[in-house]
């Protein structure tokens, strides 16, 4: 993850739940210590992150329709899940995912 695609996903996951994020905010969702990691993200805003966290914000990113949701987590598109009830599944996932990162930032 670039540094501009990081900013893009602040804007995306902010859409998603109806809030803007601020770098706190992502600070926060990334797990960083609030006396600096607003300043982490400023950075990473411009380098982009690495390990963990990319990977964390690979995750979350699933929370906005902008971002395919992970083939990992993608339960939807198996044999037993029957095709009329895939897009309402996939919804749903995407709700849940808004709630936990409405849940980190709280």
């Amino acid at each position: 993850m670039t540094g501009p695609e990081l900013k893009k996903l602040r804007e995306d996951l902010g859409e998603a739940i109806g809030q803007p994020l601020g770098v706190a905010d992502m600070a926060k969702l990334c797990g960083l210590p609030p006396e600096d990691g607003a300043n982490t993200i400023r950075k990473w805003e411009v380098t982009g992150p690495t390990g963990p966290v990319a990977e964390l914000l690979r995750i979350l990113a699933m929370a906005s329709d902008c971002y395919p949701i992970l083939d990992m987590f993608n339960v939807f598109d198996r044999h037993d899940v029957a095709e009329k009830d895939r897009p309402a599944r996939r919804q749903a996932f995407r709700e849940q995912m808004r709630g936990d990162v409405r849940r980190r930032i709280a």
